[in-house]
């Protein structure tokens, strides 16, 4: 990296580069929305809210830089954040407080009250009918409004109670005064007494609450919130004030609760991002689809598939086949880890048999091989005879083992992300400041190293997900998979770097006594790496969702396509230097060329090899 300058205008040309794909992004995203659900049955309720946010999103890219990363962290005001950027172009989702539920509540009923001249007490009981879709509730009455009333229980006019000095309650038959005495819009009198109880065991049995009828076996009409607050009790009135609030997240298919356990808020989608990633304000981020934790680039039936795996007892029984061998007597299943073929079998069972043949040891001994080997076994197989049970165990034990690498590796970056998120909360609370001290340089200045780290903990998020990616991709497609393996093991490889730097190279200048005048080369490099890393996770993450289409059905179109892919995925930011080595992550091979490019001293990127000097920065290759 030639000056922090440099860094900056390499980011702010990776941003640009971003951007020209974002509108493809979206226009992309509309087939999509045929895959959810919720999307058709609140189109036209969104559409006005959706055409706005779209435009405020085109406008605010231009007066923000935003960092292109899914996976942001997010405030509390509801902007995401992913290394100290502002992300506007893919916000889809707003966070609801408490508060904002209520107030977003309030004011759909208002809408409703103001629109169709009820009460707002009868346009909660019209929202809560429709699933609380305002377009759908305007749709409905003024296409049939008798109908809707008679759904809903609303009278077409209140009938009131007689106007006697004493009326009789239709629960308890007592005879009380005008005063003491309720009615639904139906007229039908209840004493205030019955009225409670009858409230109070509804909203105790749960949300069907919501839905209160006339205490008359003979009525439908609704109970209304407005008879709630004015009969029951304050703790059942919190209550039924829980319930209304729930039901508006639960019942509208445009929110949904934060799935993280023990939060509170929740979440508002807008139909038309090409991403359904979702941050809430509890730094938990979760699919929007699914629910499941963020996995970008695999797509949910993907993540349901590598979940049911990893609970499924298919692996155990695909173990057993591989390593045990069932017990010729009474069938229990038998490990042999060392020693001889003499095995014993376990009480009450004791039968005694060859390890290899699975016949009675008592017609074993030296004429048999002796206790390592078994010449009726060698004979039997080159006959056919253990031909099946071999090829079942044999193909049990190729199965396990590749499931066993990819889901170790899968754990590993899992671990690696919580040990981050745990070192970068350390660096937040203390570290900081204490660095802050020693180099005197004000906490404002450092903030590239929290960028750095939220960078880390989003790249093992989406690397430990490229494994149950990987998983997946069929066998045949052998272009493909070497391909996949190759961008892998250089998203491993540069994310390491990063890494490193991030965590041994910082903490020298935690433990030095005064000010490091190698300070700002280690900030150039971390930002540089950072940058890098950045910009090929996210180009990477683009590669994997549309299926990595540069690759051809053969090899050499894949050997010919990867020069290509990999200048994409290379970004044009700037950093430390790269190591082209082979990746921790233990891919069965890579297998790509690196006879016919180049990797750049000075900023790591990928050049073929006819390019007299790096096509990104300009350095001379020597």
């Amino acid at each position: 990296m030639d000056s922090e300058d440099d860094m900056h205008d390499a980011n702010d040309s990776a941003e640009d580069d971003f951007y020209s794909g974002g509108e493809a992004g979206l226009a992309a995203s509309d087939d999509g929305d045929a895959d959810y659900d919720f999307a058709d049955h609140d189109s036209d309720d969104s559409a006005e809210l959706l055409s706005h946010r779209q435009q405020d999103l085109k406008d605010e890219r231009f007066r923000r830089p935003a960092l292109p990363f899914a996976g942001a962290r997010q405030r509390g005001d509801g902007v995401g954040y992913d290394g100290g950027r502002r992300k506007q172009r893919e916000q889809s989702y707003c966070i609801l407080s408490d508060a904002g539920i209520k107030q977003r509540q309030g004011d759909d009923i208002n809408r409703v009250s103001t629109v169709l001249s009820i009460s707002k007490s009868e346009a909660c009981a019209l929202l809560r009918s429709y699933n609380w879709s305002v377009s759908k509730v305007h749709d409905e009455w003024f296409a049939d409004e008798e109908r809707v009333r008679k759904v809903v229980g609303f009278p077409e006019k209140r009938i009131e109670m007689p106007n006697d000095r004493e009326l009789t309650c239709g629960i308890c038959f007592e005879s009380c005064p005008y005063a003491s005495m309720s009615a639904a819009a139906c007229g039908h009198p209840f004493c205030s007494a019955c009225w409670r109880g009858y409230i109070s065991t509804a909203i105790n049995d749960g949300p069907g609450c919501l839905m209160l009828r006339c205490p008359d076996p003979s009525c439908a009409a609704a109970v209304g919130q407005n008879m709630i607050n004015s009969l029951a009790n304050e703790e059942d009135k919190e209550k039924y004030g829980r319930y209304l609030r729930r039901s508006y997240i639960e019942d509208n298919r445009k929110t949904k609760w934060c799935p993280a356990p023990g939060c509170e808020y929740a979440v508002e989608f807008v139909v038309g991002s090409g991403s359904y990633d979702v941050n809430c304000n509890c730094s938990y981020g979760f699919c929007w689809n699914c629910t499941e934790e963020a996995h970008r680039p695999v797509d949910c039936a993907t993540v349901s598939k590598w979940i049911l795996k990893n609970s499924a007892e298919s692996e155990n029984m695909n173990w057993i086949l591989a390593n045990s061998k069932p017990c010729p007597k009474c069938k229990r299943p038998i490990e042999k880890n060392q020693g001889c073929m003499h095995i014993t079998c376990t009480p009450p069972c004791k039968f005694e048999f060859c390890w290899l043949c699975l016949g009675s040891w008592s017609e074993h001994g030296e004429r048999t091989g002796g206790f390592y080997a078994c010449n009726r076994y060698e004979a039997a197989r080159q006959e056919g005879a253990y031909d099946e049970s071999e090829r079942r165990r044999e193909m049990a034990k190729n199965s396990l083992e590749r499931y066993t690498h990819y889901y170790e590796r899968w754990a590993a970056n899992q671990s690696s992300r919580h040990k981050a998120l745990g070192d970068l909360q350390s660096l937040q609370n203390d570290k900081l400041e204490k660095l802050s001290d020693i180099q005197s340089q004000p906490e404002s200045q450092l903030k590239f190293i929290i960028e750095a780290w939220l960078q880390i903990v989003e790249c093992r998020r989406v690397l430990k997900w490229t494994y149950a990616y990987g998983y997946y991709l069929p066998e045949h497609e052998h272009a493909k998979r070497q391909f996949f393996e190759y961008l892998q093991g250089e998203a491993e490889s540069g994310l390491e770097r990063l890494h490193q730097c991030a965590e041994k190279e910082l903490q020298i200048f935690l433990e030095a006594d005064s000010p490091s005048k190698d300070f700002n080369d280690f900030r150039t490099k971390l930002a540089g790496l950072t940058s890098v890393t950045r910009n090929y996770f996210e180009n990477l993450v683009r590669a994997l969702e549309t299926g990595l289409i540069d690759v051809g059905p053969s090899t050499s179109q894949s050997m010919s396509t990867k020069n290509t892919t990999s200048k994409n995925l290379g970004g044009k930011s700037k950093s430390g230097k790269n190591k082209t080595a082979s990746s921790k992550s233990g891919s069965s091979s890579r297998g790509v060329d690196d006879s016919n490019i180049w990797t750049c001293d000075q900023c790591t990127y990928v050049n073929p090899k006819s390019a007299k000097a790096c096509q990104a920065c300009d350095h001379q290759h020597r």
